[in-house]
């Protein structure tokens, strides 16, 4: 009978912790010129122009919004018009069937609601939510990203990730803290 070896935790990154906002963006800054592209940033309120030192790019999601609201503009008025002027015309008064100012109103709904549902689930669907567990929740003194902690976190995935390389390079930025995420 073999026993196996006990199987260590693997490893999702690296944290950093650092004393202020400002230190957290400058090591954001620092760690994008270095060439890592794996990275993320916790703060307990938004921090002007930390997605650009992280290099967040602008998302698919304001295309997916303008396609679903020209789509539901044209949707709701093609549901109008076949309605009234191609499948049940009527003669009310003399008036014409294919009054299309009338046809405004609907159609502005059906473009907003189409744009809507898009943002919201295309918001859910590519932020990967819901995601009730994230290895930056094993650290102990992760609890205090929501209070006053700022935390920079390098993931082992990133191309150019180097456990003790990586571990120096955090510890010359001023981190206060540098510790193993484990998965």
């Amino acid at each position: 009978m073999s026993h196996a070896a006990p199987s260590t935790p693997a490893s999702y990154g690296l944290l950093a912790e650092f004393d202020s906002a400002q230190a957290l963006l400058k090591a954001a800054e620092q760690v994008k010129a270095a060439g890592y592209t794996k990275t993320d940033a916790f703060s307990p309120f938004p921090i002007h122009g930390l997605a650009e030192a992280l290099g967040f790019r602008e998302h698919v999601i304001p295309k997916l919004v303008l396609g679903a609201g020209i789509t539901g503009a044209l949707a709701g008025y093609g549901l109008e018009y076949w309605t009234q002027v191609i499948a049940f015309p009527m003669n009310i008064g003399g008036r014409p069937t294919f009054a299309w100012v009338s046809f405004i109103p609907p159609a502005f709904e059906t473009t907003i609601l189409f744009a809507a549902f898009t943002a919201a689930i295309s918001m859910i669907v590519l932020n990967g939510l819901p995601q009730p567990y994230h290895p930056v929740f094993n650290v102990p003194r992760f609890d205090r990203a929501s209070q006053d902690g700022f935390f920079l976190a390098i993931e082992a995935t990133d191309p150019k990730f180097d456990g003790e390389r990586t571990r120096d390079f955090l510890r010359q930025l001023a981190a206060r803290e540098v510790v193993t995420v484990d998965e």
